[in-house]
């Protein structure tokens, strides 16, 4: 039977001053939902305890209770609230001083604060009904419940851009707070094995397994520019090794983040090879999640393009588009599809591929 590699052909992105209250804690329900994964996460990222992150989910989950009460009851007193990190409180913002004490006696800290947060949220909407109009130099806006203002970010050197533009939408001035940054913002993506990629836009290929600065993929789908499978920008190969190996490196762009999964969820966890006869499964952009067993190792396979040496067999389906998908076994990486025919496909070890590209997978 004909042996071919299977690669497809595209077919188809200023602060209001106020006094500020304190009350007695809101006690936190000893029955809160935790969600065990975010207690690692939040020591890690906020600098926590184990004790400490489950005592602040706690009383953050308090917090969100109590702030849809007190801004129904506040109704349009309600000046918006935030999350005291300090105290571990409810800080809520209220226009008419009179209710203050109504806002202690919940057990959060009280704030007199100039606007609604009705009148923000207007304003926030009068913004976007005239975003037409806005300057380039504009890079978005939003409510800010901590400063009790509308945040408008312009980039630096450019805050003469803004009064055209609020005069244009008709906002109250006095509750925009113009903030100056240098940070431009994109959309990310994530890096996921499995997904669709395409080479030079035009023809396709799938991602292998997320590596530091990019992923790894089949050799014989490069070189070129690469884009994701939304047609935004991505990267490049970095380097390509076909054939005699069938193994490439692609580096990708501050858009998109390298994840260490597959894209149906399954985490990548290391890259210990498989014995003969086990199952092992791959996902690709054509025929997605397909499974089978891992055959003869060490096969040398002889493409029309060339001689690869080194692979291993497997009896997983596979079609023109999966060239360079992930081949896993539980949750260890195995390597990348390269070619077949109907009874069989190849994989190229990842172990050697990260070795030459001197990689390193990025585990989930």
């Amino acid at each position: 039977m004909k042996i071919t590699k299977l690669l497809g052909v595209a077919a188809t992105a200023a602060l209001a001053t106020g006094a500020l209250v304190t009350g007695t804690p809101a006690a936190a329900s000893s029955d809160t939902l935790l969600n065990a994964e975010m207690v690692p996460a939040l020591q890690r990222d906020l600098g926590l305890t184990a004790g400490q992150a489950l005592a602040r989910i706690q009383s953050e989950t308090a917090a969100g209770t109590l702030e849809q009460t007190l801004a129904s009851a506040l109704a349009g007193s309600f000046g918006g609230a935030s999350y005291n990190e300090a105290t571990g409180k409810l800080r809520v913002g209220v226009t008419d001083a009179a209710k203050l004490g109504q806002v202690l006696a919940s057990g959060a800290e009280a704030e007199l604060v100039r606007f609604s947060a009705a009148h923000l949220d207007s304003t926030v909407d009068k913004l976007n009904a005239g975003e037409r109009a806005a300057d380039g130099a504009i890079t978005g806006w939003g409510v800010d419940a901590k400063t009790n203002r509308v945040t408008l970010n312009v980039l630096p050197g450019e805050s003469g851009v803004v009064d055209s533009y609020l005069e244009k939408t008709g906002v109250d001035k006095a509750a925009v707070t113009v903030v100056e940054t240098s940070s431009v913002p994109t959309l990310k993506y994530d890096v996921r094995g499995g997904d669709a990629y395409y080479i030079n836009n035009s023809s396709r290929c799938s991602i292998g397994f997320s590596v530091n600065g990019g992923f790894l993929t089949a050799g014989h789908c490069g070189p070129g520019t690469v884009t994701g499978s939304n047609r935004v920008a991505m990267g490049s190969f970095s380097r390509v090794s076909f054939p005699s190996n069938d193994y490439a490196s692609v580096r990708v762009n501050s858009n998109w983040t390298p994840r260490g999964i597959i894209n149906n969820g399954t985490r990548v966890s290391g890259s210990n090879v498989a014995a003969t006869g086990a199952s092992v499964c791959k996902s690709g952009s054509t025929t997605g999640w397909t499974c089978g067993t891992v055959g003869a190792k060490n096969q040398t396979v002889r493409y029309a393009e060339g001689t690869v040496y080194g692979m291993t067999a497997t009896n997983v389906r596979s079609q023109a588009g999966d060239s360079g998908g992930s081949f896993i076994a539980g949750n260890q990486a195995q390597g990348m599809l390269s070619g077949g025919n109907s009874s069989v496909t190849y994989f190229f070890p990842v172990r050697p591929a990260l070795s030459a590209t001197g990689t390193s997978l990025v585990l989930g």
